[in-house]
């Protein structure tokens, strides 16, 4: 009798990004410049002093970790697809910039690495968010701030996570803004400020006086700063 080999989330995962690198490449520039991620970068410069070692964890592309560079952080992108690193080192060249592959569940990076963290859209795409959040406070130095993005209930990549319905494997979970926040705070991060990004129909003038719980439910993704609270060794 031959055995099924077990569906592994992360290998597959990988391969989805591998596939997906050209065409996200291609978008990429957009998004972070006028589109859905525009807003990433001023919201963390807000909080995060120059003079910091940033992690870019799920840095794809590198576009976003290059934004940052070019500010003047000293910044690392790590991602799981090599291809996406491949792109990363070809297209984002700048002297406080470089790249590494890794996975966010098992980081290549000593205890008590980074300043500040950059993890957009990451946690979605692992198996156990909870093992991935305490790798990330590993590396991250007590005190040190990590802003963290969750996708929204209307981000279109939330849909491969449909075939669930059908008993069927599948690789992005279903994780909820204000589940985030829970978990997070559950393990010793602590909230200081958030930020929700619609889609275009949304304003942030129409979304200002809706609760917090109304615009997580509208948003597109949220963004999170959270300070590391766990102690100094």
């Amino acid at each position: 009798m031959e055995h099924v080999n077990e569906f592994n989330w992360s290998k597959e995962a990988e391969k989805l990004w591998n596939s997906n690198s050209g065409n996200w490449h291609s978008r990429s520039r957009g998004m972070w410049e006028k589109g859905s991620r525009k807003e990433i970068i001023p919201f963390f410069s807000k909080h995060v002093d120059l003079a910091r070692l940033i992690l870019d964890i799920g840095c794809g592309d590198g576009y976003g970790t290059l934004k940052l560079a070019q500010l003047g952080y000293k910044v690392k992108g790590i991602d799981f697809s090599p291809e996406m690193i491949s792109i990363a080192k070809r297209e984002a060249i700048h002297n406080n910039l470089e790249f590494e592959q890794g996975n966010v569940m098992n980081l290549p990076l000593e205890n008590d690495h980074a300043d500040a963290l950059l993890v957009i859209n990451c946690l979605e795409w692992v198996q156990e968010p909870k093992t991935a959040l305490l790798e990330l406070m590993r590396v991250l130095k007590p005190g040190g701030l990590a802003c963290i993005a969750v996708l929204g209930p209307t981000a279109g990549p939330r849909s491969n996570s449909y075939s669930r319905l059908n008993g069927e494997p599948a690789i992005c979970n279903t994780m909820m803004p204000w589940e985030f926040t829970r978990l997070a705070e559950e393990n010793k991060l602590k909230l200081i400020d958030q930020h929700s990004v619609y889609k275009d129909g949304v304003s942030q003038e129409l979304a200002a006086p809706l609760s917090l719980e109304l615009k997580q439910a509208l948003s597109f993704l949220t963004l999170f700063m959270f300070i590391n609270e766990k102690e100094m060794k």
